[in-house]
């Protein structure tokens, strides 16, 4: 059996910074970074005794396996894509795993399998999805206390920079996997909303964001946040009228991302772009018409814009009506890579600069009396 304080974190982004200090915080924690970029874990670890960073592909099944075998926890900090191929290995060295991912389908597969070999794979467990799940629960076990019948539940949640750090135009910037921001704003959402089942397909998400009001900070858009219906059963809720998950984001981003996704930037189909392929000619080539040559123009035209919107200004500001060299050519990439990229280079946090965390649950509840 594995050292009991033998912990393995695959995977060294954005996210991992802070559960390497507190992991390394704890006593006799012996901690491992395993990823496909060692001096971003070695960096991490810095000169701390209890910690070795290692190179892992996590295609190298051997390895991945045998160092699994030797801890007693994994935390998984991979795209969620491999968080499957990551829980069939610890199942197999019964060695008990943890990510922040919400449950796809293949890893809900794997739920008798976990039980029947003693392993616990807990997923859902970073901010949202997460804390939200936690402190939603913590207020209805409250209101069950009171014999109180929940009709309706809304939960609004956002990751935003700190008013101090909101600095480009876009007011947002990149805490976790730009990539896996961008795939997920193309994601479809389910909802309850009084009494009536809502489904949103991915490339209508934008459409109709609602405007939160948060006492103390301002106004924010929502957006729908997946399949809230999943967590009716979960929370224990059967029978609610109104179930509804939502994102927040500073104004504006809603209807720039409707017209990213209708412009067809978030397309994940490879392309080689030759060398000497610009900013400009890669963003012409999303249009529908032979250009002319005024590309602010007929992109106005073609997304239904006034040729002022700030929409048009968001997209020249990263770079995309300027002679700049694509970021990727000669090999195959995708119009969402590339875009991810680009706004990498302009919204990442600055050493210093602080985020903020917007969590707000809202009930309607029936008292007995």
């Amino acid at each position: 059996m594995a050292n009991p304080r033998k912990v393995l974190v695959l995977g060294s982004g954005r996210v991992a910074g802070p559960l390497v200090s507190y992991l390394l915080d704890q006593p006799d924690i012996q901690l491992t970074i395993a990823s496909d970029a060692p001096e971003q874990g070695q960096r991490l670890i810095a000169d701390h005794p209890n910690g070795t960073a290692i190179t892992l592909f996590v295609d190298d099944l051997p390895k991945l396996g045998q160092l699994i075998d030797g801890h007693a926890l994994v935390i998984s900090l991979l795209p969620a894509q491999y968080h499957p191929v990551v829980a069939n290995l610890c199942i197999e060295h019964r060695t008990h795993m943890v990510t922040a991912s919400y449950v796809s389908e293949d890893m809900r597969l794997l739920d008798e399998m976990a039980k029947r070999a003693g392993v616990v794979i807990l997923n859902e467990v970073g901010l949202d999805p997460g804390i939200d799940h936690m402190s939603a629960m913590r207020m209805i076990d409250q209101a069950r206390k009171r014999d109180a019948k929940i009709i309706s539940f809304k939960s609004y949640c956002g990751g935003l920079p700190a008013p101090d750090a909101n600095d480009n135009p876009f007011g947002y910037k990149f805490s976790w996997s730009p990539r896996a921001v961008l795939s997920a704003s193309k994601n479809a959402a389910r909802w309850r909303d009084e009494g009536r089942e809502v489904v949103v397909p991915g490339p209508r998400l934008f459409a109709k964001p609602r405007t939160i009001s948060i006492d103390g900070v301002g106004e924010f858009e929502a957006y729908p946040n997946r399949d809230s219906l999943g967590y009716i059963e979960l929370y224990g809720l059967e029978g609610i009228e109104t179930m509804h998950r939502g994102t927040l984001r500073y104004p504006g981003w809603c209807l720039t991302w409707q017209k990213i996704i209708a412009l067809g930037l978030l397309d994940e189909n490879p392309i080689t772009y030759p060398a000497g392929t610009s900013m400009r000619d890669f963003v012409t080539g999303f249009l529908r018409k032979e250009s002319t040559g005024d590309l602010r123009q007929e992109l106005a035209e073609q997304l239904l814009l006034e040729e002022a919107s700030p929409v048009l200004d968001l997209l020249e500001w990263l770079g995309l009506f300027s002679d700049e060299p694509l970021p990727v050519t000669g090999e195959p990439t995708t119009p969402l890579d590339i875009l991810a990229i680009e706004m990498e280079k302009r919204m990442c946090y600055q050493p210093g600069q602080r985020d903020m965390i917007i969590l707000r649950h809202g009930f309607i509840a029936e008292l007995p009396d």
